[in-house]
């Protein structure tokens, strides 16, 4: 393995880690931002509702962005577009400089997740083994530190400039050293044809059921995200400090996952891998919804970060072996589905609590998730193993990619 390729992959990592503490650092705030800038509850959703619209927007745009320029360019400068839209979410004072903060963090994210999950997808081409997992792990690692930072802010009452300006401070000036070392590979793996069609296009049609699965991910993820705490106050009688730790251990347990899940795809494959988690998740949300009371709805939100932990990277990981001449246009595409489910999940969720109940709600995500184990087999499109002994021989990693890889 090449020391380019190792450099590219540590610096990928912490451009992972970089987009989870700033996106925990938004989301986990939201009520001091409310407050803040006096958002209503009624138009609280709208705001909210507007940053995934615009960054499907941005990742739309990335698809076209990146026939002109590498990917690596597109994610070494909307990494610091991000990490200022947010500094100015905190800093501003009227609700036109929220919403102008907001739409520039919406539409940067967009290109953001997009391109950077097009330099994961071609480096784990590049290593010839999963590593996709591993940079999911450093989001997850990302996103426990933000949400911690975010408790210290509101633990001691500091203002959302406060909180954010040291944060961008040091990680500003850090991603864009370490965007020096971002390696594109923009070829196809050698004898790969793969489902492209004409001129290397993506056809979606082949792509549509990485497409459900990605969305069905994220109604599961959003589920966690917006309900588990009021769903363990509210429905299995936990105290407001109780309350908090569903999520906290939900992002715990999600970053145990994808630190390991990359040795389960080299020894049993990814569509087993896929499989397992879609059956693990569903179990978590089962328990969830049957729990007795909160210590057991605990041990439910802990199956659901095993199982959904695997789905996110392997889908995007299984669109680059489907598409190997087209991988980071059907990377985009697919990366527009991350906000819908995002979209989809919590309003989904919420309506149906208020008109059946919340542990009826919690079935529904459960049979979604059991839709993955349909559409398990496109995760194993083009070997997923590498071959003889789950990895391509290390002899095949050396020479490698572009920029001199």
């Amino acid at each position: 393995m090449t020391d380019v390729l190792r450099r590219g992959r540590a610096s990928l990592a912490f451009g992972f880690l970089v987009q989870g503490v700033a996106f925990a650092l938004l989301v986990t705030r939201i009520p001091a931002i409310q407050n803040r800038y006096g958002v209503s509850d009624a138009l609280l959703p709208a705001f909210l509702a507007a940053v995934p619209v615009l960054a499907g927007v941005g990742s739309v745009t990335t698809e076209r962005l990146v026939k002109r320029m590498p990917p690596s360019r597109l994610l070494r400068w909307s990494q610091p577009v991000v990490l200022l839209a947010l500094l100015g979410v905190g800093a501003g004072e009227r609700m036109v400089e929220l919403g102008v903060a907001l739409a520039a963090f919406g539409l940067a994210v967009g290109v953001l997740d997009a391109s950077m999950n097009m330099l994961g997808v071609s480096l784990q081409r590049a290593y010839g083994r999963s590593i996709m997992l591993s940079f999911h792990a450093a989001y997850s690692l990302g996103g426990i530190v933000g949400a911690s930072l975010a408790w210290a802010g509101a633990h001691w009452h500091l203002a959302l400039w406060v909180s954010y300006l040291p944060v961008v401070l040091m990680l500003l000036p850090a991603v864009l050293v370490g965007s020096r070392w971002y390696v594109d590979d923009r070829g196809a793996a050698p004898g790969a044809e793969g489902q492209t069609g004409e001129g290397g296009a993506v056809v979606f049609t082949w792509l549509l059921p990485l497409c459900l699965v990605m969305t069905v991910a994220y109604i599961g993820d959003s589920t966690v995200s917006n309900w588990s705490a009021k769903y363990l106050q509210d429905v299995l009688g936990s105290s407001e400090q109780m309350a908090t730790v569903p999520f906290n251990v939900y992002m715990v347990t999600t970053l145990l996952g994808r630190t390991i899940g990359d040795f389960g795809v080299r020894r049993f494959g990814a569509v087993a891998v896929v499989r397992a988690g879609a059956l693990v998740a569903a179990g978590g949300f089962a328990v969830v919804a049957a729990a007795p009371g909160a210590w057991v709805g605990m041990l439910g939100f802990t199956l659901l970060g095993l199982g959904l932990c695997v789905l996110v990277p392997q889908t995007f990981a299984a669109a680059g072996r489907l598409f190997p001449g087209a991988s980071d246009a059907a990377v985009a595409r697919l990366n527009v589905f991350n906000y819908v489910g995002f979209l989809v999940g919590s309003p989904l969720v919420g309506a149906l609590g208020d008109l059946w109940s919340y542990r009826g709600a919690m079935l529904v995500p459960m049979v979604l998730v059991l839709v993955t184990l349909v559409y398990a087999r496109s995760f194993g499109a083009q070997p997923d193993r590498y071959g003889g002994g789950h990895e391509r021989p290390r002899t095949a990693d050396v020479g490698r990619g572009s920029n001199g890889v």
